[in-house]
């Protein structure tokens, strides 16, 4: 498939995918005879794990070491897989404490709308 299917299966924008490529965040792409680039279902999966990497709020700096370490020639030696564990669990203690701020703010915020809803009631 070429980058419009790619990008309509993925779900990601044209300019997504072309930043993701020149980022290096992409494996080497096949060209057909016109020099256009060749999505295979793989790559299509793989500009997913990107995107929802990037949907959980990882910093594109460790989403690039990612996809450098999960692309790189010992992808799936034991220290490149400890690599990428590393940082996903890394990631995912920041979203515990992103999650716990945000249970914070939304009692804030319920108490806040208490407390306007009881004061409209009682008018």
């Amino acid at each position: 498939m070429h980058i419009a299917e790619a990008s309509e299966t993925s779900g990601l924008s044209i300019d997504t995918i072309r930043f993701y490529e020149k980022s290096g965040m992409l494996p080497d792409l096949p060209r057909d005879d016109r020099g256009w680039r060749r999505f295979t279902p793989d790559t299509v999966g793989w500009l997913e794990v990107l995107a929802n990497l990037r949907k959980t709020g990882m910093p594109l700096d460790d989403v690039r070491r990612f996809a450098a370490s999960a692309n790189g020639p010992d992808a799936m030696s034991v220290p490149a897989m400890k690599e990428r564990l590393e940082l996903l669990r890394t990631h995912a203690a920041r979203l515990t404490l992103k999650q716990a701020e945000l249970n914070r703010c939304t009692a804030y915020l319920n108490g806040k709308i208490s407390n306007y809803a009881e004061r409209l009631a009682e008018q």
